[in-house]
């Protein structure tokens, strides 16, 4: 018998206090719509051809050129982000943070400067101290990774996740978050994850509340090839299973209760594609149970090797004729990485996804703290306990949220006023998940309970 044939409802058991008054409203977040439908794919496609009018955005390039090179590129995405501060009333903090790194004997051959470009919006909450990234990569490389000098238009690799974050940063800082965000287009991807490196090891020790952290990498064209398919209406989002900082008691747990697919990674992905599913329109999010694309990597690697949640937001299928190509034409197919190659449209669908996610996440309460399934007793039923997030909003009440363990999403949701829950639903057969909500119905990542006597 199926988990929906099985259920029991909260409102018949006396142990889940349910408050019909104080229920969380169902409805989606009508700020949040309005900002998914306030995403320009004008103004998307028209930053992606300043971007390619640079000419090339390798690593190596330029740094002094106004009109050339990575130095031009980066100081124009400061120039926007301060366009928009200046539009939302001085809401974003915008600067460069540069670093420098070494010759590394693979693809730096000289002492370089690179500067992450972050516009952040800070949180209104003093107390509420998680920071949520968005972020893309601003170089572009043709098929010499080393070439600092022919023309790298880098449209959709990483144009498509550049401009994303940078029309994110416009229309999100019209409004208020308790939670901080950063909008960051960092540098050095292509030649090693360089940017998003310095950038989470910085956020490690500063001590940064990093609850977040979304990477978007090759979101612009629906068209793919080898074989030759088009999707206008799926995104995949990578997330790891195991966490790469996971202790061996941490591991002795998983092992246990085999939960590879409940990792603060994969939480998140299920979380955007909630999201997705809520406020935009013709689109699914396809959750891949891989840290990346087969053997590959992005910048959201860096986060998860510091122990933060992170995910990658990547097209459906690729087009390898148009990544990492010397500008050609060859047998009469030409290759490069041009605009003319993106859909827009769907562009401007998966920024929605990002602004979904990010605007319930940074609005919603910190998820519940300290969340365990009791084990003291054997019994059929599953009793959960958890304490309130320790700061930020006050949560509404709770979603227990249940799914059979053959089932990739949450199924049944559960709203409960207690930090407790008493099932009748068994630990042997479900998975359980706890997440904070407020009465607006923003909800946080759940957590996965662990065993407590």
């Amino acid at each position: 018998m199926t988990l929906r044939a099985t259920l029991v409802l909260a409102c018949t058991l006396p142990a889940l206090p349910l408050l019909a008054q104080n229920k969380p409203s169902a409805t989606p977040d009508p700020i949040i719509k309005k900002m998914v439908n306030d995403i320009s794919e004008k103004r998307l496609k028209e930053d992606i051809d300043k971007l390619v009018s640079f000419g090339t955005r390798h690593t190596l390039s330029d740094t002094k050129d106004k009109k050339r090179g990575i130095g031009a590129a980066r100081n124009w995405v400061e120039n926007e982000f301060r366009k928009y501060s200046k539009a939302s009333g001085g809401r974003l903090v915008v600067t460069q943070d540069t670093f420098t790194i070494k010759p590394d004997g693979r693809r730096i051959n000289k002492p370089v400067v690179m500067a992450n470009v972050m516009a952040t919006l800070p949180g209104t909450d003093p107390a509420d101290k998680r920071i949520y990234i968005v972020s893309g990569h601003i170089d572009s490389r043709v098929s010499d990774v080393m070439n600092a000098t022919a023309d790298a238009p880098g449209a959709n690799d990483d144009g498509s996740g550049t401009v994303a974050v940078m029309e994110l940063a416009r229309v999100m800082s019209q409004q208020k978050y308790p939670a901080t965000i950063i909008f960051v287009a960092v540098q050095g991807e292509e030649q090693g994850l360089y940017g998003s490196t310095h950038l989470a090891k910085r956020a490690k020790a500063e001590g940064w509340n990093v609850a977040g952290m979304l990477n978007n990498d090759i979101v612009g064209n629906s068209h793919g090839d080898d074989p030759s398919t088009d999707d206008t209406k799926h995104l995949r989002v990578f997330s790891e299973g195991v966490p790469t900082t996971e202790t061996d008691a941490e591991a002795r747990t998983r092992r246990t209760l085999s939960s590879e697919n409940d990792s603060p990674s994969r939480q998140l992905a299920r979380y955007t594609q909630q999201a997705a599913e809520q406020y935009v329109d013709d689109l699914d999010v396809v959750v891949v149970y891989r840290p990346d694309r087969f053997l590959r990597g992005g910048d959201h690697t860096p986060f998860n090797q510091q122990g933060y949640a992170a995910v990658r937001f990547t097209e459906m299928n690729e087009d390898f004729r148009h990544q990492h190509q010397d500008l050609r034409t060859e047998n009469g197919v030409e290759y490069g990485d041009h605009a003319k190659f993106m859909d827009f449209a769907y562009l401007r669908k998966n920024t929605g996804v990002n602004l979904a996610a990010l605007a319930s996440l940074a609005s919603a309460p910190a998820s519940p703290e300290n969340v365990g399934v009791i084990t003291s007793g054997l019994t059929n039923r599953t009793q959960l306990k958890w304490e309130a997030p320790a700061a930020g909003p006050k949560p509404t009440g709770y979603y227990v949220l249940i799914r059979e363990t053959t089932s990739p999403k949450w199924e049944q949701k559960v709203f409960v006023t207690d930090t407790k829950a008493d099932l009748t639903q068994s630990k042997d057969n479900y998975i359980f998940g706890v997440a904070s909500v407020d009465a607006q119905g923003h909800e946080s990542v759940p957590v996965t309970p662990k065993p407590v006597r």
